[in-house]
């Protein structure tokens, strides 16, 4: 449960940030800013540079107009996006031209060059797309006030494998974007969209311009742990791949069973506090179960933490990657509107800091249940990320792909892309007062990011 005061400190600290953004944060470098880049009744904004990898950008935007009631509806428009090198004074060339009309605008660009500073401008129906009035795209720096962005430089070496890390599908929720105590009543759509959120990831992942060879769902599978949920989560995951070999999961609190009823997600997938660990060409994948039997909060019991130890000891610098539900830092702990209580205990997050010390091969803990992208600090001088992704279920909507090459690993965040999930995450990006975006989108560095680190001793994908 959010702890009261924390969550009304962080509305309060969210709707100051969000309203003080269009006095203090840099302007957008946009023509007609003042008259709100409005034309002929259409209104494109919602502007966001969401992935930024070595040779592509992908832009997401809405257009709108006014009812005869004079209340904000999608409208649809075509898509333009307009992009050249930084150091050219040339008129920016057209790279996108779509006439297919949509509200909801979702544009990728590839061709580009690594490590290379790139102008861009995104247009519907030639009114051009500026930044919605939240901090995260109105700070100074950010691309969307920019107007630039850099491409990435990936790591050196070939590219072995691709994991797309997930989390938060919540199958079978009815009602998005709900806060204790009735402050926010959320929002509802009758179509079940963790479902079709669900498909939209795996129909994109299975996709060669994605190319993942496997996936990891790092907890809240499930809304509320029932047997039907349980099973129908299974069902769909089973449809991309083989539990243990293609696709790996551990439990969140949400996948916790219902009062005096039997464990029925353990039954479907793993046991109460059962750790699993997984080999790919090298690689070794640790799941946490980080859940308690009640509550929110996350735990590891004596023998699942033993059980890490022993493993750990056994190969300290063989290459692994961890996952559970979770949180672990105490940057996370203080950053997140639920508070400590809502993360790992203190106890246990220190007790893994110590064991990630003595083990120099863990190079990544990636954990979900704030629903936000983050790249948190460690506790102590390791060289561990600790890396939360946002919700599949809902806005920004998507997964991450972590590419790991022979001298390091490039991240990157994407949103799903069909219709329909584009809509809903265009209907929950307003959730929480508006707020939402600020939180949960997270920075353009802790969406897209390169890690160096010697992986030549592990195998690609045969």
């Amino acid at each position: 449960m959010l702890d009261p005061r924390l969550r009304t400190l962080w509305l309060a600290n969210a709707a100051t940030g969000a309203a003080a953004v269009a006095v203090r944060a840099q302007r957008p470098v946009f023509a007609g800013y003042g008259a709100r880049v409005q034309r002929d009744s259409l209104t494109v904004s919602d502007l966001e540079v969401v992935t930024v990898t070595d040779t592509s950008v992908i832009l997401t935007w809405t257009s709108r107009s006014r009812n005869r009631a004079g209340r904000s509806q999608p409208a649809p428009a075509d898509t333009e996006v307009r992009i050249g090198p930084a150091d050219s004074l040339r008129a920016l060339p057209v790279r996108l031209h779509e006439t297919r009309r949509t509200a909801f605008h979702y544009a990728e660009i590839t061709g580009l060059e690594p490590g290379r500073e790139y102008r861009f401008e995104a247009y519907s129906d030639s009114c051009r797309a500026v930044p919605a009035r939240t901090l995260v795209t109105r700070r100074s720096g950010a691309p969307e006030s920019t107007g630039t962005f850099r491409t990435l430089t990936p790591p050196p070496g070939r590219l072995l494998r691709t994991i797309a890390l997930a989390n938060d599908l919540h199958h079978g929720e009815a009602r998005s974007g709900l806060l204790p105590g009735g402050l926010v009543e959320g929002l509802i759509d009758i179509e079940h969209y963790p479902e079709f959120m669900l498909r939209a990831v795996l129909e994109e992942l299975r996709e060669t311009g994605r190319g993942a060879d496997h996936l990891i769902a790092a907890g809240d599978l499930t809304d509320s742990g029932t047997r039907e949920q349980s099973e129908a989560v299974r069902a769909q995951l089973d449809t991309w791949g083989e539990l243990g070999r293609d696709y790996f999961v551990c439990r969140g609190n949400h996948d916790m069973p219902p009062k005096d009823e039997p464990d029925h997600w353990g039954e479907v997938f793993y046991p109460y506090q059962q750790l699993g660990e997984y080999a790919l060409g090298g690689m070794r994948l640790v799941g946490l179960d980080t859940t308690r039997l009640r509550g929110g909060g996350g735990t590891l019991d004596l023998p699942q933490l033993a059980h890490l130890r022993d493993l750990l000891h056994a190969e300290p610098d063989r290459p692994t990657l961890v996952f559970g539900h979770h949180p672990v830092t105490t940057h996370a702990a203080v950053s997140n509107p639920g508070g400590p209580g809502f993360v790992l205990d203190r106890a246990n997050a220190a007790a893994l800091h110590a064991l990630y010390h003595s083990a120099p091969g863990v190079f990544l803990h990636h954990s979900g249940h704030t629903h936000r992208n983050r790249v948190t600090r460690a506790d102590s001088g390791i060289p561990v990320e600790f890396l939360e992704v946002a919700a599949v279920k809902e806005y920004p909507g998507g997964y991450l792909l972590l590419r790991i090459y022979e001298g390091g690993y490039m991240a990157n965040f994407y949103k799903t892309r069909s219709e329909q999930a584009r809509r809903w995450s265009t209907r929950t990006r307003r959730q929480y007062l508006g707020l939402h975006p600020d939180h949960a989108l997270g920075s353009l560095a802790a969406r897209n990011h390169v890690v160096l680190r010697d992986f030549s001793g592990l195998t690609g994908v045969s």
